[in-house]
C-alpha cells in the first residue's frame, strides 16, 4: 500500500517549513515550485539596492531539502487546482497540452504567495516596479543605478534633477527600508564616482497613504522612523495618494485637500512600488470565500471551509488572529508564514491518524524595520526600541532565519564590510537591455 501523498504547492517560507515539518513522517511530500531556490524574501531590498548578490539570499531548494528522504521536489508552474478530484495541474515549461500534467494528492497545502497590487492599475506595473521577486530586485537595481549613468550624461539641470529624483510607493517596512538604502547609496557609496553627476543632490520621496509610516508598529516607533527618514533627507509624505504613474513620474494627491484641490506631479525617473500585495489567482481555483486582496478565507486551523484535505498558508492565507476578531487577519509576514507552515503539516498528520484537527495558535515574536546604517525600530513584546540596539536585533534576527552558513557568512561579510568602507560592492549594471526603452 502506498504512502499517502501530500503535495505541497510554494517553497517560500510557509510551504518550506510545511515541508520540514513532515520529515520523517510516514506520508511522500511533493514540493513543487516554479523556481528552484528559496527566496529570503525580507532581504529583496538589499539585492535591489547593491548591498547583497542574488545567490547571498536564495537557496536551491533541492540542496535544503537534500536529506529529507520522503521529499521529492518538482520544478513546474501550477496552472490551477480541482479539489474534487484531489488533482494539480501543473505545466512543465512548455505550451503543448501534454506539457501540462495531473498531480493527484491526498492532502494539499498551498502556499502559493503573492504578488505586487497596483490597485486596479495594472499598467503602471512597467513604470512601477515591484520587489518580490529576484528578477525584479534586479531590474529594480539596474533601473537604480542606470539614473545615476543616465544624471551623468545629462547636460540640461531639469532633466538631471528628474533623473535623480526615486519616488517609493508605500510607507510599510518595505518602502522604509529601501528609502533608507536608497539615501545611503546616493550620500555615501556613490558619492566619488561621478563627475558631472552629484549622487548626494538625489531627491528621494516616500510616499504613503495612510497618516502614518510602518502602520503595524507603535506610535513612538512610527514618529522615531519618521524623524530618522528625514535626518536622511528623505521626503515623506503620508496622506498622500497616487493617481497615475507614467514615464515622467508620478501624480499624487493629499487626502488633507479637498476632492477638487490640485495634484501634484513629482517628475521622476524611477518609481518603486511597495504599496500593497494582491495573492496569487491559484486561491479562485479553490471555490472558497475570498477577502478583498483574494486570500483565502480559512478555518482556525487552516483548512479551508468544505475542504478538509486542502491548507492555506503565508500570503495566499487569511487567517483571523482570534476567534474574538473575525476579519481581522494575521499580517503576510515571515514569522507567520513559517508558524502557519508547521501548523498545517502537523495537522496534515492528524487528520491521517485520524485525530481532530488543532488551530493555529499565533505567537508574535514582534516586529522590526532598519532605516539605514545604525539605526532600526523593533517592537518586541512591550520593549519598544530604536537606533543601533535596534539595528543590531534586526542583524541578528536576519542572519538567524537564513538559510545554510554559506549564505550566513557572506551576508554578514557584506554588512560588515559596507559599515566599514561606507561602500556596496555588487554595483554592477547587468541585462541586455541597458536603457529603457531600448531593443
Amino acid at each position: 500500500m502506498s504512502l499517502p501523498h501530500v503535495v505541497i504547492v510554494g517553497a517560500g517560507f510557509g510551504g518550506l517549513d510545511a515541508a520540514r515539518a513532515l520529515e520523517g513522517a510516514p506520508v511522500r511530500v511533493t514540493v513543487v515550485d516554479r523556481h528552484n531556490y528559496h527566496l529570503f524574501q525580507p532581504l529583496l531590498y538589499q539585492v535591489a539596492t547593491a548591498a547583497l548578490s542574488p545567490g547571498d539570499i536564495a537557496s536551491p531548494i533541492r540542496w535544503v531539502l537534500r536529506k529529507q528522504r520522503n521529499a521529492q521536489v518538482l520544478l513546474a508552474e501550477v496552472r490551477t487546482i480541482d479539489p474534487a478530484s484531489r488533482t494539480v495541474w501543473v505545466a512543465r515549461g512548455g505550451e503543448r497540452p501534454a506539457d501540462v500534467e495531473a498531480l493527484s494528492y491526498d492532502y494539499l497545502i498551498l502556499a502559493a504567495g503573492a504578488t505586487d497590487s497596483y490597485f486596479g492599475h495594472d499598467e503602471w506595473a512597467t513604470r512601477a516596479l515591484g520587489i518580490k521577486s529576484l528578477d525584479q530586485a534586479l531590474d529594480v537595481r539596474r533601473q537604480v543605478l542606470l539614473a545615476f549613468e543616465a544624471a551623468e550624461r545629462a547636460q540640461d539641470a531639469a532633466e538631471q534633477r528628474r533623473l535623480l529624483t526615486f519616488v517609493i510607493v508605500g510607507g510599510g517596512p518595505t518602502g522604509v527600508e529601501l528609502a533608507g538604502a536608497l539615501s545611503e547609496i546616493a550620500r555615501h557609496s556613490l558619492r566619488r564616482d561621478f563627475r558631472n553627476a552629484r549622487p548626494e543632490s538625489a531627491r528621494i520621496v516616500l510616499l504613503e497613504g495612510n497618516s502614518e509610516l510602518l502602520p503595524a508598529f507603535p506610535d513612538s516607533l512610527r514618529r522615531y522612523a519618521r524623524r530618522a527618514l528625514e535626518r536622511l533627507g528623505i521626503e515623506v509624505q503620508t496622506d498622500s495618494f497616487v493617481t497615475d504613474v507614467d514615464a515622467l513620474g508620478v501624480t499624487v494627491r493629499s487626502r488633507r485637500q479637498p476632492n477638487g484641490a490640485p495634484v501634484e506631479k513629482i517628475d521622476a525617473q524611477t518609481v518603486l512600488w511597495a504599496a500593497g500585495v494582491v495573492a496569487s489567482p491559484l486561491a479562485r481555483s479553490l471555490g472558497a470565500p475570498l477577502d478583498r486582496a483574494g486570500r483565502v478565507i480559512v478555518e482556525p486551523t487552516l483548512a479551508v471551509p468544505g475542504q478538509p484535505r486542502i491548507f492555506v498558508v503565508g500570503d495566499l492565507c487569511a487567517c483571523s488572529e482570534s476567534a474574538r476578531e473575525p476579519g481581522r487577519y494575521l499580517p503576510g509576514v515571515a514569522q507567520v508564514a513559517k508558524q502557519e507552515g508547521r501548523r498545517a503539516a502537523r495537522n496534515v498528520l492528524r487528520a491521517l491518524a485520524g485525530r481532530d484537527l488543532r488551530p493555529l495558535h499565533y505567537r508574535d515574536y514582534g516586529s522590526l524595520a532598519t532605516i539605514g546604517r545604525g539605526s532600526a525600530v523593533a517592537s518586541i513584546g512591550g520593549a519598544k526600541l530604536t537606533g543601533m540596539v535596534a539595528w543590531l536585533i534586526w542583524i541578528f534576527v536576519h542572519i538567524f532565519w537564513l538559510i545554510g552558513f554559506r549564505n550566513r557568512v557572506a551576508v554578514i561579510s557584506e554588512w560588515a564590510w559596507a559599515y566599514v568602507t561606507l561602500q556596496r560592492r555588487v554595483r554592477l549594471i547587468t541585462g541586455e537591455k541597458l536603457w529603457p526603452g531600448s531593443a
